[in-house]
């Protein structure tokens, strides 16, 4: 009866202790919370923008469109005979593009709306197509997330929002070997490279800087110390360290039994 009860208190803690190590922002209080406002996806120096113009005259909008190039998928060699891919504007190391007829824009800062907008009254003020519709998206807003995840590898994201939680669930969500509280998020702004991390266990999570994900975002999910002990365990293959290990816990469980 002792022994059923050392072993039944023992589970007892290793499970408590393994639901505080796992759990997302455990500390909510049911209360609802609201978390930071969303700072939008800006243009950055490197980002490649998707430029279309359209009009119910084609021919008009043509001119301000860039060519359709067909391209091999998997690869960089352009051919006639394959799917075609719509051209980007490259963002240079100054923020600026050059949008044919317009001239060079400085396009850094902006969201792709305000770009739109800007875009569509330039190319109706200077007459160039009286009824332009501009739409601008983004070619490269990727991430990227590893360590500790079922799937580690870079995304490829569609909208213009991503959540931290959401870049984890591309990835499969963490293992059980990853470290909750001390996730690494790495992030390029004005030419510096800079890193925060985050607690996942708890609700101040909503509150941070890094909760929206921006391009190029780097998220890295740290291993616990149950990953890096099998890691060192496997580097070091003797049998010897087995069987220390083993006799040690048997050690233990014999005084415990007692």
């Amino acid at each position: 009866m002792k022994r059923e009860l050392i072993i039944f208190l023992c589970c007892a803690m290793v499970s408590c202790n393994t639901s505080k190590q796992v759990v997302y922002m455990q500390d909510a209080d049911g209360v609802n919370k609201e978390s930071a406002v969303s700072p939008g996806i800006v243009i950055q120096s490197k980002d490649i923008l998707s430029i279309v113009v359209s009009s119910k005259e084609p021919e008009l909008a043509m001119q301000l469109n860039l060519p359709l190039q067909s391209y091999i998928a998997g690869s960089n060699q352009s051919s006639s005979a394959y799917s075609p891919r719509l051209l980007g504007y490259h963002v240079d190391i100054d923020g600026c593009i050059f949008f044919p007829s317009v001239g060079t824009l400085q396009v850094a800062g902006m969201t792709r709306e305000q770009l739109s907008k800007m875009l569509t009254q330039k190319i109706r003020e200077g007459g160039l197509v009286y009824d332009a519709i501009v739409t601008v998206e983004f070619m490269n807003f990727k991430i990227s997330v590893l360590g500790e995840v079922r799937y580690p590898g870079t995304f490829y994201i569609t909208d213009d929002k991503v959540t931290i939680l959401e870049a984890l669930g591309k990835a499969g969500d963490m293992t059980v070997y990853g470290r909750r509280d001390n996730v690494l998020v790495i992030r390029e702004k004005d030419g510096k490279v800079g890193y925060h991390r985050v607690d996942l266990r708890s609700e101040t999570l909503l509150l941070s800087s890094v909760y929206y994900l921006q391009q190029n975002d780097v998220v890295y999910v740290t291993p616990n110390q149950t990953a890096t002990g099998q890691s060192r365990i496997n580097e070091n293959k003797s049998l010897n360290v087995w069987i220390s290990i083993a006799s040690f816990l048997t050690s233990i469980a014999i005084l415990v039994i007692k």
